[in-house]
């Protein structure tokens, strides 16, 4: 297992580095700083050990821009509740409180990995083999059809561009389509546009040359070098920057990449997977999407339907999913009762998948005793909270994100708009700003 190891402390980074050479089926690497790390991290990490306080760019603000590509465990030798249930929101496996022994974090290590590996994101049919189907849990009639398509476009190299909304398991069909080719045994690289801060996705496509840059004290290979005879798969494409989006039709059509401060072009062979919740045909109106790299990308599109039109899926995947929560948490066996079932079938999951598995875990960790009833899964107020009209639900954003943050900068940030379209939203529902 590859951890990596974010510490800006050297003797904690060092200790870490030494007691993890007694346990040989992990293999470290560390950084000092979040920054730096974000530089070097690539898909080889299967978890991320960082510290809260650091200089430049502390832990939290790191868990946000890696945006759930990396299961992150947080430590800290200053803990706040606020913090812990700050980083516990943003999918953190563990929040551990400095000083602690390596028994301790190789612990928290195993429950990171208990979980990860028995939850799986999406769901079709049984009907074709358990090969074909190893990265799915259930049967659905909706599944079935996008699924044998999958596998046709699977024997080519033509371009697939994964569409459905947020949480459905878009890199889960992609990995599926990678492991089904002829490219299955040759890497299979993801890497989310929307996590990467803009003036870093260049050089993390692409590679850079030592002294390219002030930072470049090494070499570096990009993404398509790392995915060379295998699939590299682009998720939140829409959220590439609009001047690397020539750049990047330029590698599709020349079949080549050059690091940025190098003179020679590199040849590669790369099979090109997209993904998108968002409407591309806007963004290329809005000149914020090229309409030359859509029609190069968007060879096959396959929508990923929502979890709302697989009802038959989630039930597997809820009793998967808590399971494996009862194993991570060293809870008894627990079980859904008829009417928490009912409630789960009938709910209209605006979140997929990935709402469902936040339901699940929070209902194994609330609920008493052995079984969780309908109360337990708090969907009552999720359906009030679907029913609001669009206006209430950004005013409730906006108030959320101005309570949970110290500044409108921050604030602008968190929800994803600028700090100007910000105060005109403020002054527009009359929310009183605190900062």
């Amino acid at each position: 297992m590859k951890i990596a190891i974010v510490e800006d402390d050297i003797n904690m980074r060092k200790s870490l580095e030494i007691a993890f050479g007694d346990y040989g089926e992990y293999d470290i690497v560390s950084f000092k700083n979040a920054k730096d790390a974000l530089k070097k991290l690539d898909d080889t990490i299967e978890l991320i050990i960082t510290d809260i306080n650091m200089p430049g760019m502390d832990g939290i603000e790191f868990v946000k821009t890696l945006n759930g590509k990396y299961e992150v465990i947080i430590m800290t030798g200053n803990a706040t509740l606020s913090r812990a249930i700050e980083s516990i929101h943003l999918g953190v496996k563990d929040f551990l409180l400095k000083p602690f022994d390596i028994d301790t974090l190789v612990q928290a290590i195993e429950r990171s990995r208990t979980i990860t590996e028995k939850v799986k994101a999406v769901t079709p049919s049984t009907n074709l083999s358990a090969e074909k189907n190893g990265n799915f849990l259930a049967t659905s009639k909706a599944l079935e059809k996008i699924l044998q398509m999958t596998h046709k476009v699977a024997r080519t190299d033509a371009s697939v561009m994964l569409l459905g909304e947020s949480g459905v398991g878009k890199e889960v069909f992609a990995k599926h389509i990678h492991q089904n080719s002829p490219r299955a045994k040759k890497p299979f690289i993801a890497i989310n546009m929307a996590a990467i801060p803009d003036n870093l996705i260049e050089s993390e496509l692409f590679g850079y040359e030592k002294g390219a840059f002030t930072d470049a004290t090494e070499s570096k290979a990009g993404q398509f070098e790392q995915a060379h005879g295998g699939t590299l798969f682009l998720d939140e494409i829409a959220e590439m920057p609009y001047e690397v989006q020539a750049k990047l039709l330029r590698v599709l059509q020349e079949k080549e990449i050059r690091r940025l401060g190098a003179h020679k072009h590199i040849r590669i062979d790369v099979r090109i997977i997209c993904a998108t919740n968002a409407d591309l045909h806007e963004k290329i109106n809005a000149n914020a999407f090229r309409e030359d790299l859509y029609y190069r990308l968007n060879t096959v599109p396959l929508h990923i339907p929502p979890l709302r039109e697989r009802r038959e899926e989630i039930m597997p995947i809820a009793r998967a999913v808590l399971e494996a929560n009862c194993s991570k948490y060293a809870f008894e066996p627990k079980q859904f009762c008829s009417a928490a079932q009912e409630a789960l079938e009938h709910y209209s999951w605006p979140g997929n998948i990935r709402e469902l598995i936040s339901v699940v875990e929070r209902a194994a960790i609330l609920s008493e005793g052995n079984e969780i009833t309908a109360e337990d899964l708090f969907l009552h107020s999720r359906t009030a909270t679907s029913k609001r009209s669009l206006e209430q639900m950004e005013a409730a954003l906006i108030q959320e994100a101005l309570e949970s943050t110290q500044s409108l900068h921050e604030a602008a940030h968190l929800i994803g708009m600028s700090e100007a379209t910000l105060e005109a939203k403020i002054q527009h529902h009359h929310i009183k700003e605190n900062h």
